[in-house]
């Protein structure tokens, strides 16, 4: 208990009273855990006040809860950041004794179960769905306080509480109104008619606050009556459930209210129907809606009754939000209604009084409405949506993240965009949350005490500095305002492709003033630029010397040092992502420069995430430059892009145990983290052919002496993967999927190796098996999990090689993949793709017996192969021309976007970059690619047999 006194309070001599009274009532062995748990959190004062109320006002409680530490963390996250549910726990502690499994999600199905068991009969009263809430927010406020869950499940947890809560209250109503009335009818043919609740914004989005109002609409199926003693139409039936469902969710309780249901956002609003039929709400958004009132609908789904009904009005309006002709202009009207938006905003601000000098200092800042903040996020994410939805359904959905992935995917946001936004996104939605769990109020603005603004950046793990936070805080503002002004107010159309002659006028541009100013200035550089008679990248060229007026000192290194300028200029004219990177951060320069230093002679010294980003950033840059620029051979620059990957893994995985090691400090005081928990790479990183922007698919196995501590590790592998995916101002590293872990999304982050043993027995899917025979261990103690991996082969082996999969299994799961895939990635998926090869090799390695790999690319893997006679020389050699040739062509396109395409580009002049580029790594000619597709699906065919359609 001593740190807790030498601890700083407002009110020290109670403070001390109350560390002497708990001191005494503590068990013994208990208050070294109780003082590191209470000294760490965010408001020690504060959480030493509630354990002493709730030893006072519930002595047999207080020591049942305080003799555990997991129930000790529970009180503390709970005390530290939430006053009502404080309030809650001091007259129900049983609450905090009935939380377990708090690694997983809870499903609806379940959160359904547990209502329905604690309801009384018939329609519920407003107090008990209220109550029930409020103990299912506790237990997803300590996970996402103890940092169990990630935002989109704890998101996600909170849509379906409020689904289950429509559900089972909209049943019970419905069953009540039956008793009375009878079954509403359809008026031709008698069926039943049905009711959908369909939900809007946020809670459509699966992204609900703690606090959030739910945006609903009610729709009915078709006019008609029911058929009980009491006749009403359809319509007057269906008005009466929702006014009572609204009515129930919205009454003020003693446990406050459940929901604030909003129906503003229905045809015609406030004015329209509170319940409109399916045909009546057809014809809406048929002739009637505005076009903000169709871009709203892109998060709408059915939340709670009949399914059907409500996806037969998703179904209709779906091709009118997502219009192929819609243009920018549209966008552009909508953004003037945000900027108006932004206007009354300010005005409120101003009426209230708030000054310049206060914004500075925090006070007043709404994290959703700030210019920068979230409402902007949503709305460009859905602009996007908008405007490319059409054409490509796959950018389709509800979710704020999601979408912003898909949309990154596609190429309609660059990997910079997407990181940044996706991470102020979620720095945002997780300040709003810590600001609404509070005291349960629908808020987002900051508090102006900075005494509390200090409290609420330790609650968000920030340094202990409201200062820092507000500078954090509109850094972000200032990301998103630059991206959101470029994207929505820089475009006033899709650009045209340029033609021809264009790009031979282009070619004779005569140059603009920066460019004539270097005769003067760099006149070598000057020389060079005209050598090397840029086109394409011309223009991004001149703009990046515009940036180095303000710094002579890199200017005069590109004017002194010509092959820098070379290779720079090469970029330029080859790579617009890089271009792009060099105008947003012309010190890039100076990694083009540097000559190769083993990666781990140049790793940084300290455990710190900023300079591992710095590294990361430099080091890929130095690998992509010496690939483009130096012709270096495709398979070595993914074997080094690969190594690079490794190595920011590990470093990740030393500074995720440091930082959780005082974070959250393992169940056993005496325990010390060295390498016992693995991190598997599969897929690109496993298999040694990582690239620029490919995501890391990862899996975190636990050693089986160590499973007691699984809490532990799962806060390592949690904080591991948010160092690598986070955005800051040195960048971002690179995307982690953690979803090819066994049972996938539903397992926990972290399993023990005996229980991913038994799941590879017992349970995987073939393909799972296949997917775990190109693994590497790349974090941990590595001698322990080659073991590991090696037994997990063996046991896929045995499983699928030697009377699990067949040929034909193997043949049928390439061909579901290019009828699913093969359209949108027809060079990898699509008939005679790369996917062609890989399955090939799989087969062959399975055929074989069953040997370890442990160099897993793929001419390690040819030439194994072929050493034990399973392929002909000659095989052997397209293989390995046609496997250069796909990745050198996936490698350019990357070069050329900065993120994965998965098919060839339409515009003429790209395919002229890339053509370009393939030369450097192939002799194979772009020209070639279909004769290369139509061989390498005769070397298919060859070992599975011709395709029998």
């Amino acid at each position: 208990m001593q740190r807790l006194l030498d601890l700083a309070y407002e009110d020290r001599a109670r403070a001390q009273r109350e560390i002497a009274d708990l001191s005494r009532h503590l068990l013994p062995g208990i208050g070294e855990h109780f003082g590191r748990l209470v000294a760490g959190s965010p408001a020690p004062e504060r959480a030493l006040h509630y354990f002493v109320s709730l030893r006072e006002r519930q002595p047999s409680a207080f020591e049942r809860l305080t003799a555990s530490v997991a129930s000790l963390r529970a009180l503390v996250a709970i005390f530290t950041h939430s006053h009502f549910l404080s309030e809650e726990i001091l007259v129900k502690p049983q609450w905090v004794m009935d939380l377990d499994r708090l690694h997983r999600v809870v499903s609806s199905e379940e959160l359904r179960a547990a209502l329905d068991a604690c309801l009384s009969p018939g329609v519920p009263e407003p107090l008990e769905l209220a109550q029930f809430r409020r103990r299912r927010l506790l237990r997803i406020v300590v996970r996402d306080v103890l940092g169990l869950g990630t935002l989109s499940e704890i998101c996600l947890e909170l849509s379906e509480l409020a689904d289950s809560i429509l559900e089972t209250a909209y049943a019970r109503i419905y069953r009540d109104l039956v008793s009375r009335y009878g079954i509403p009818r359809e008026e031709k043919g008698g069926q039943p008619a049905h009711f959908a609740v369909i939900a809007l914004g946020k809670l459509g989005g699966r992204e609900l606050n703690y606090s959030s109002d739910i945006d609903l609409m009610f729709l009915y199926s078709s006019p008609g009556q029911t058929d009980g003693p009491e006749q009403i139409t359809n319509q007057e039936f269906f008005k009466r459930a929702a006014n009572r469902l609204t009515a129930l969710l919205s009454d003020h309780t003693a446990e406050g209210i459940c929901y604030r249901v909003d129906l503003r956002l229905r045809p015609d609003g406030t004015l329209g129907e509170v319940c409109i039929s399916l045909d009546g709400a057809r014809h809406y958004y048929q002739h009637r809606a505005r076009d903000w009132e169709l871009q709203m609908l892109i998060k709408a789904r059915v939340a709670a009754g009949d399914g059907p009904t409500g996806r037969a009005l998703l179904d209709f309006v779906e091709p009118r939000i997502y219009s192929s002709t819609l243009d920018f202009s549209a966008v552009e009207q909508l953004s003037l209604t945000r900027e108006r938006l932004n206007e009354k905003l300010a005005q409120r601000q101003q009426k209230r009084g708030v000054s310049t000098k206060i914004r500075e200092r925090g006070a007043a800042i709404d994290v959703k409405l700030e210019r920068g903040g979230i409402r902007d996020i949503e709305f460009l994410v859905q602009c996007l949506q908008r405007l490319n939805g059409g054409a490509e359904p796959w950018v389709r959905h509800g979710g704020t993240l999601l979408a912003l992935a898909r949309l990154q995917d596609k190429g309609f946001l660059s990997g910079a965009e997407y990181g940044r936004l996706a991470s102020v996104y979620q720095f945002l939605r997780r300040l709003e949350h810590r600001l609404q769990f509070e005291d349960d109020l629908q808020t987002h603005t900051l508090p102006q005490d900075l005494a509390a603004l200090d409290v609420l950046a330790r609650r968000m793990s920030q340094p202990a500095s409201g200062e820092r936070l507000l500078h954090d805080l509109r850094s972000h503002f200032e990301q998103v305002r630059e991206i959101y002004d470029r994207v929505v107010h820089a475009r006033s159309g899709p650009p045209a492709a340029p033609t021809v002659a264009a790009k031979e006028e282009r070619t004779a541009l005569p140059y603009g003033n920066v460019v004539l100013a270097l005769d003067q200035r760099a006149p070598a550089l000057a020389a060079e630029l005209a050598h090397a008679r840029l086109n394409r990248g011309f223009r991004p060229f001149e703009h990046f010397l515009d940036r180095l007026r303000s710094d002579p000192a890199r200017l005069e290194r590109l004017n002194s040092e010509a092959e820098l300028a070379a290779r720079t200029m090469d970029l330029f004219e080859h790579s617009p992502y890089f271009a792009e990177e060099f105008i947003r951060m012309p010190e890039l320069v100076d990694d083009v420069a540097r000559s190769r230093v083993p990666l781990e002679e140049d790793l940084p010294a300290p455990l710190e995430m900023e300079g591992l980003r710095r590294w990361f950033r430099r080091e890929m840059m130095r690998i992509q430059t010496e690939s483009a620029c130096q012709r270096r051979p495709i398979f070595e620059t993914l074997a080094r892009t690969s190594e690079l990957a490794d190595s920011t893994i590990a470093r990740a995985y030393r500074i995720a145990v440091a930082e959780t090691l005082n974070a959250h400090p393992p169940q056993n005081p005496a325990y010390r983290p060295d390498g016992q928990m693995w991190v598997i790479a599969l897929g690109r990183l496993g298999m040694r052919e990582f690239d620029l922007a490919s995501d890391a698919d990862l899996v975190f196995v636990l050693a089986d002496a160590d499973a007691g501590e699984l809490e532990f590790w799962t806060h390592v592998a949690e904080r591991l993967v948010q160092i690598i995916t986070a955005y800051t101002g040195s960048g971002v590293l690179f995307a982690v999927d953690t979803r090819l872990r066994a049972n996938g999304s539903s397992g926990p982050l972290v399993q023990t190796e005996s229980v991913v043993n038994e799941y590879f027995r017992e349970t995987a899917q073939a393909w799972e098996g296949i997917t775990y025979m190109k693994s590497l261990a790349v974090a941990g103690e590595l001698s322990h999990a080659e073991r590991f991996l090696k037994q997990l082969q063996e046991t896929n082996w045995r499983h699928y090689a030697q009377g699990g999969i067949s040929r034909a299994d193997l043949r049928e799961m390439r061909m579901r993949l290019e009828r699913e895939q093969g359209p949108s990635h027809p060079l990898k998926a699509g008939r005679g793709g790369y996917y062609d090869i890989d399955f090939l090799l799989m087969h062959l390695r399975l055929r074989s017996a069953g040997i370890y790999y442990k160099v897993l690319n793929t001419p390690a893997r040819i030439e194994v192969l072929e050493n034990m006679g399973q392929l002909d020389r000659d095989t052997a050699e397209f293989l390995l021309e046609a496997a250069t040739f796909y990745r050198a062509l996936d490698h350019g396109l990357r070069i050329i976007s900065g993120h994965v395409e998965g098919k060839l580009p339409k515009a003429e002049a790209q395919r002229e970059v890339l053509a370009d580029l393939l030369r450097r790594w192939t002799p194979i000619p772009l020209s070639d690619l279909s004769e290369i597709r139509n061989q390498t699906r005769s070397a298919f065919d060859k070992y599975f047999g011709s395709d029998p359609r």
